[in-house]
């Protein structure tokens, strides 16, 4: 299934985000090169391995559930290329804006990411001032090269 989504810089976060549903989420990558990722990621008590395929605006993606005991046994394969969020859900007409708040090593990174239906949709999408500046396309900011090299220094 394709993943068509948007990608935006934070230089502030918007107002009571505190209201809105949070998850803390953990990440690592067994996989990460130019156009194929596997990824372990928890976050309550879900634990799942993603696959994605693609870069740009569109990638495909398969995601399978794991057991937390599978988790375990295969978290160590990402040692070195993690990273924790904890992410918001902003509902916004039919669309869910996550704000994404990193943790730890990379504290102070702040994004915005929103999924669509479709490509004429995403570039239709009038993402409001307070977004800032689109990454969608800066490999710098996909999480898998996050979790390997850090923040990028702009």
């Amino acid at each position: 299934m394709p993943e068509i989504e948007r990608k935006f810089l934070l230089d502030i976060l918007p107002d009571a985000l505190h209201r809105y549903p949070c998850r803390e989420i953990v990440q690592g990558y067994i996989q990460a090169d130019e156009t194929t990722e596997i990824r372990l990621r928890k976050h309550g008590d879900k634990h799942l391995l993603t696959m994605k395929i693609g870069q740009g605006l569109m990638r495909q993606e398969a995601e399978i559930v794991l057991s937390p005991h599978l988790f375990n046994k295969l978290w160590p394969l990402t040692q070195g290329r993690r990273l924790q969020k904890v992410r918001y859900d902003i509902e916004q007409a039919d669309l869910v804006w996550e704000v994404d708040v990193y943790q730890k090593e990379m504290t102070g990174l702040k994004v915005v990411e929103v999924e669509f239906a479709s490509e004429e949709e995403a570039e239709s999408f009038p993402a409001p001032e307070w977004f800032g500046r689109e990454v969608t396309r800066d490999e710098r900011y996909k999480n898998k090269n996050l979790a390997l090299y850090g923040i990028p220094e702009d």
